[in-house]
């Protein structure tokens, strides 16, 4: 007499095992991808963006710094030396003010950063002007 057994093996592969595994190392590294805090010691800059027309709408002051070393305040000259007390009287008023600066090319970066200082100093918003792209 033979007697069959009733628990049959099977030689199938289960995938509900694997995929459980792969989303709960999806979710895994979701959550830490989240937690990575980028470098807090980087400057943070306001740049425009060169394909519109008009980045900046409140725009309360422009200083200008030309290849000669000399700076402008709203098309006026000025010199670095007195361009903080100037500025500060000028925006004292102002709610958010806004400073953008325009420097040709061929400035020296230690000319843009007496601004950028100028800037820091008074808290304020500094964006650099660029051209658009044509």
């Amino acid at each position: 007499m033979k007697l069959k057994s009733r628990t049959a093996t099977s030689a199938t592969f289960e995938m509900s095992s694997m995929t459980d595994l792969i989303f709960l190392l999806l979710v895994f590294f979701v959550l830490i991808s989240t937690l990575i805090v980028p470098n807090v010691n980087a400057m943070k800059l306001l740049l425009p963006n060169s394909e519109t027309s008009d980045p900046t709408k409140n725009i309360k002051v422009s200083i200008a710094v030309n290849e000669k070393g000399q700076y402008f305040l709203n098309n006026q000259p000025v010199q670095i030396e007195n361009l903080l007390p100037i500025l500060d009287n000028f925006l004292k008023d102002k709610t958010n003010p806004v400073v953008i600066l325009h420097a040709e090319r061929s400035v020296p970066i230690e000319n843009v950063v007496k601004v950028m200082d100028v800037a820091n100093k008074l808290k304020l918003k500094l964006v650099l002007a660029t051209n658009p792209e044509r």
